[in-house]
């Protein structure tokens, strides 16, 4: 087993919130719905988000914007 896997910067809940510009239970909402990828750690089950997941997010959730734009 390679002990050296490089699985890129996690981020918090409130550092997803600040990225997307969005209230940080918007986050957590979009968490428990399977909207947004999280990864529970620790005892308290803290929610961490890798980098590529909330950029994916991000760019999917563009295309769905243009998208109900061009319907109104």
């Amino acid at each position: 087993m390679n002990n050296n896997v490089d699985i890129g910067p996690m981020l918090t809940t409130s550092e997803v919130a600040r990225v997307l510009n969005v209230h940080i239970n918007t986050v957590r909402r979009w968490s428990n719905q399977g909207l947004l990828k999280a990864y529970r750690i620790g005892s308290r089950g803290d929610r961490r988000f890798k980098k590529e997941d909330v950029i994916s997010f991000y760019e999917n959730s563009e295309e769905l914007d243009s998208r109900a734009a061009r319907d109104i």
